[in-house]
């Protein structure tokens, strides 16, 4: 043997040895089992087959505890699927061991303490053999051998806050247990939160706040359907299989992920009261959201916790009444707001208490109010405030409608209402007197030389006024950037809005108030509150709608940005927006069907610029009523660029994690692709339905099911029903036929499956003109799948069987746009765009 290979093995084996003698005690790299005489402790790991997976300590955020948990070993955002020890947390990663003993799985301290186990009987198992391994599914299984069929004990029995495909959440009949899926306390904290989900014995999952208080249901599962009948985002999936097993020994829901798909997907409780749908996008390296329930964030019972205020048009979501503060402001960071707030002065409630060291009321206006109150038989305000007063318990009472109302104690789920909600009341919050400002505190001489001294003051008011005004005339119509757009300075926009009392909505990013400029004219400011997200949707409004101009696009005047504020100065529309309109016909007058029918056509015509006209494509990415204002004409301006995404002419595709609105949602851009500007044409589509009907195209019904407008209208459509039928009854039928059949008809055009169906927001504008025809389309695949659970289930039986042979004709046949005009060289032009239905 060669000298330098014998000296190479000599080296060699004995590191060999002792890598065998360490593997008998610890593990070794790469490993997905360990074995009786194993354990793990430190930074080791195990590792699932295919590395799918892998399980070891690991510490969240700035936490001193470490726990024993399963993530994603292919994502790049540490993701935590399960915890061991959520609730026993350990402190020295490196002195703690994850081992077998006894039968069990267990983790031990640094005195062989058990501060976690599988907790299984002492018959069930103590060999030598057992093993315990992480499967590729993410599956962690004790089993009595290595090469056992039988399996003592899985974490997927015993979830925490992540449901996983191939995972069982139900019910255990034999043994009458239920498994729960429950979410974190906060950011760094995976030990049991206050939301849980739960399967029902009447087949439907319910939301729990602190185990005690029901806050959302799936509703039943429908055997038919496949789906929650309060879930239709399931009838919409391309991504996941959905199982429901129902028998003597279980209940269980499971899902499965088509393996065509690659996808990475998981269900999580998640800590904001949620319960989320989420796949991973490897090309953004971030995780999408494919539904949440329940919808509205402020929906979560006890998000905002005690005195807390809970708002959908801020990013942080919770705030305090007035006169409280945070009472945890780390938790709050965490994003636990469970704590909720806590009050800045004690109440004083002695029977001797003078009349100025008395509690007094607050008026909190505008608000949904607090959950749970309690009702008293008084016949007048001042009646209901005084008996609040007289019990130490009270904190708030109201006093509406000649009804007296007083809540006992803490006050949870008092919510600032969204635009349009009209359920917004007052309430009278209790306060300590050192809280609220008495009146008649003040002093008299204080009164006497205000007097003395008001007419210098107004005399010397008046010149500086002037004086303001000339320098503030100057500073609006100086101020310019690149275009047109004026750079505002605050103070100029806090003096036209009026210290922003005039409020006229609010979104996502901030709110709109109405505001008067020098020269009389007026304006809408939106004030964005959200500095993270709302300095991007500031520079993207900025830059999206800063250098461009027509008569359908709402027009940006200017912009402020100073320090931390961020606002957007537009042209006020002094007909709201077109969802006022459509939905709100109670506060508006019904708008007629000509005046429905020119909005429709200046929306496409505004679309089309955008999306073909401009130097760089623009997809605007949130088509709705809500985002297309009026002017005094009724001219429709589309507004709210927020979300918009610039497309160059040499790329056809985008890919934004951003999310437009549920309901207007194009197919693609939920499964997670790139989109392109035929994701604005199925939200135009979504919308025109409602042009037509006048409502809402999801509704919910008395009895909780969804009643889903566009697939009930898609039939009617392709069956060559009468549309009159479909027409919002307050037009009581007074529509021009062939007008409301063009516009059904490429409702249905827009909204269908595969967008190269879609015709383009220029040929959707050539066919309400009247220049091009348009053919019967088919009933899009998602719209067929969408049967609602009452009336249009009826609807669809009843006419199924007189519709087959027409939607099979229909199936068969290429529908194309022809011009009017019968000229060959117009029609060659337009046999490019075919839609093969």
């Amino acid at each position: 043997m060669d000298r330098r290979n014998s000296s190479a093995w000599s080296f060699t084996l004995p590191s060999f040895l002792l890598c065998i003698s360490l593997c008998t005690t610890h593990l070794c790299l790469g490993s997905d089992t360990i074995s009786a005489n194993q354990s793990l402790s430190g930074n080791q790991t195990l590792i699932s087959s295919g590395g799918n997976f892998k399980l070891g300590f690991f510490t969240p955020g700035n936490s001193p505890h470490s726990y024993i948990g399963i993530w994603y070993n292919k994502v790049s955002v540490p993701t935590i699927v399960w915890v061991a020890n959520r609730d026993n947390p350990v402190t020295d990663r490196y002195s703690t061991e994850l081992k077998i003993s006894g039968g069990n799985l267990v983790i031990v301290n640094n005195s062989q303490v058990a501060v976690w186990s599988t907790n299984l009987s002492a018959s069930s198992s103590g060999s030598s053999s057992m093993v315990a391994v992480l499967g590729d599914d993410g599956n962690f299984t004790l089993k009595d051998a290595p090469n056992s069929s039988m399996t003592l004990w899985q974490s997927f029995n015993h979830p925490t806050h992540t449901w996983l495909p191939g995972m069982k959440l139900g019910i255990d009949k034999r043994k009458n247990t239920s498994q729960l899926l429950t979410s974190w306390k906060n950011t760094e904290d995976p030990s049991t939160g206050l939301f849980s989900l739960q399967l029902d014995p009447s087949s439907q999952y319910y939301i729990w706040w602190n185990r005690s208080e029901e806050y959302w249901t799936s509703g039943v599962w429908d055997n038919q359907t496949k789906i929650f009948s309060l879930v239709p985002e399931m009838r919409l999936s391309y991504i996941y299989n959905f199982k429901y097993v129902d028998n003597e020994n279980e209940s269980y829901f499971t899902y499965s992920v088509y393996t065509t798909s690659n996808t990475i997907s998981r269900f999580v409780m998640d800590l904001s009261g949620q319960v989320k749908q989420e796949s991973w996008l490897p090309s953004s390296q971030e995780w999408n959201m494919f539904w949440s329930r329940p919808r509205q964030q402020c929906e979560v019972h006890g998000l905002c916790g005690p005195f807390g205020v809970c708002s959908e048009t801020t990013d942080s979501f919770c705030s305090c009444l007035p006169r409280f503060s945070i009472s945890s402001l780390r938790d709050w960071n965490l994003r636990d707001w469970s704590g909720g707030c806590k009050r800045n002065s004690d109440l004083n409630c002695a029977a001797n208490a003078s009349n100025a060291e008395k509690d007094r009321f607050w008026p909190v206006s505008n608000m949904k109010l607090p959950d749970n109150p309690q009702s008293l038989d008084v016949g007048s305000d001042k009646e209901c405030q005084a008996a609040c007063l007289d019990n130490c318990s009270c904190t708030a009472y109201a006093f509406e409608d000649n009804a007296c109302s007083i809540w006992i104690g803490d006050l949870f789920n008092a919510q600032q209402p969204t635009q349009g909600d009209t359920t917004a009341k007052s309430f009278y919050l209790r306060l300590a007197a050192s809280d609220v400002e008495d009146p008649s505190r003040k002093s008299n001489v204080t009164a006497i030389v205000a007097g003395s001294v008001s007419a210098t003051v107004a005399i010397l008011a008046v010149v500086l006024f002037g004086v303001w005004r000339w320098r503030r005339r100057a500073t609006v119509t100086t101020k310019t950037v690149e275009g047109s757009l004026i750079a505002f300075a605050y103070r100029d926009l806090q003096v036209a809005t009026k210290n922003f009392s005039e409020k006229l909505g609010g979104g996502g990013f901030g709110s709109v108030f109405k505001g008067t400029l020098p020269d009389s004219s007026h304006i809408a400011i939106k004030k964005l509150e959200s500095i993270s997200q709302g300095e991007k949707q500031f520079r993207t409004e900025v830059s999206t709608i800063g250098t461009i101009q027509h008569v359908n696009l709402v027009k940006l005047r200017g912009f402020c940005s100073e320090g931390d504020k961020r606002l957007l100065v537009y042209d006020f529309m002094p007909n709201g927006s077109l969802e006022y309109h459509l939905f709100h016909t109670k506060d508006s007058k019904t708008l007629d069907w000509k005046t429905r029918y020119q909005i429709a056509l200046g929306t496409a015509r505004g679309l089309a610029y955008l999306h073909e006209k401009c130097r760089d494509c623009i997809i605007h990415c949130d088509i709705k009523p809500e985002n297309i204002l009026l002017d005094s004409e009724f001219c429709p301006k589309v507004a709210d660029f927020g979300l918009a995404k610039l497309v160059g002419r040499d790329f056809s595709r985008v890919l934004t994690t951003m999310r437009g609105t549920r309901g207007y949602l194009a197919p693609e851009w939920i499964s997670g692709v790139a989109i392109t500007a035929k994701a604005d044409v199925y939200s135009y589509g979504m919308m025109l339905f409602e042009f037509v009907s006048g409502r809402r195209n999801s509704e919910q019904s008395e009895n909780g099911a969804i009643k889903f407008f566009p697939t009930w209208a898609a039939s009617k459509i392709t069956e060559g029903g009468d549309l009159l039928d479909l027409l919002d009854p307050n037009l009581e039928t007074s529509a021009d036929p062939e007008e409301l059949m063009r516009i059904c008809r490429v409702a249905c055009w827009c909204v269908q499956d595969e967008e190269t169906r879609r015709p383009s927001m220029g040929q959707v504008v050539q066919i309400l003109e009247g220049v091009l025809d348009v053919n019967l389309p088919q009933i899009p695949r998602a719209l067929q799948l969408f049967l609602d659970n009452q009336e249009h289930v009826v609807f669809f039986t009843e006419s199924s069987s007189s519709n087959q042979s027409s939607q099979t004709k229909s199936h068969t046949s290429t529908a194309s746009l022809q011009k009017q005009n019968s000229s060959s060289s117009t029609k060659s032009s337009l046999e490019e765009y075919k839609i093969n239905a």
